[in-house]
């Protein structure tokens, strides 16, 4: 399993768009094949910040999304909205087993 995070910065007055295009898309992208588990993060510090963090089976799986119609079809929507460069994170567990305390 590996783990995809993307971070975009956008402009303030596009925040809400970004977001209902998210919840339109999410069905979607957690159902291509692949992929386990998508999730919108927003950075509670730096206002217009958001994260989404998508677990995928493999780095085969995810780069079959990236060049799918529905991936390039999202971006394209969802470029015009940033406010500055996207960084992303394509990271696998060192450990196994994760700790959740709650």
């Amino acid at each position: 399993m590996i783990r995809r995070f993307v971070k975009m910065k956008f402009r303030l007055e596009e925040m809400e768009n970004f977001k209902s295009l998210f919840a339109k898309k999410k069905e979607a992208i957690g159902s291509f094949p692949g992929c386990h588990y998508v999730e919108l993060l927003e950075d509670k510090t730096n206002i217009g910040t958001f994260f989404t963090l998508s677990v995928w089976e493999n780095e085969d799986r995810l780069e079959h999304y990236r060049k799918s119609e529905l991936f390039q079809e999202t971006w394209a929507e969802t470029k015009v909205l940033f406010d500055g460069k996207p960084d992303a994170w394509t990271l696998s567990s060192v450990e196994n087993k994760g700790l959740w305390v709650m």
